[in-house]
């Protein structure tokens, strides 16, 4: 696989752990990486969906001009742009992965949380 795709918060923090998370998960050389503050938030409650819109824009490109099968959705300790505990940030990912499976259904979705040492723990 070529590229791979991250939705990512904008949090600069947790930009290299989750690209070098999924280059090894998925042997992708490049990681297309679609930043918002908090996108799981966006993506399960659906409530901006000019955002939603602008979201699924850039993951279209990723997944049919670049060929990516591999989706990862983010949530992370202390975000700003979408504060809240564990529970909440890892319920709203697993809602925003059903989401995207439904839209992209040759994919591979997955949610990641990064936690407080910057370290990418995948969800099940």
């Amino acid at each position: 696989m070529k590229f791979a795709t991250a939705i990512n918060c904008m949090d600069g923090r947790t930009q290299l752990p989750v690209n070098e998370w999924v280059r090894e998960r998925t042997g992708a050389l490049y990681v297309d990486t679609i930043t918002e503050p908090g996108p799981n938030g966006i993506l399960a409650r659906q409530d901006d969906s000019a955002t939603v819109r602008s979201i699924l824009k850039r993951v279209d490109i990723s997944v049919h001009k670049h060929g990516s099968r591999f989706i990862a959705v983010v949530g992370h300790h202390d975000c700003a742009g979408n504060p809240g505990e564990r529970d909440k940030q890892d319920d709203e990912t697993m809602r925003a992965v059903s989401f995207l499976k439904q839209r992209y259904p040759e994919c591979d979705v997955v949610g990641v949380y990064v936690d407080s040492s910057w370290t990418v723990q995948p969800l099940d």
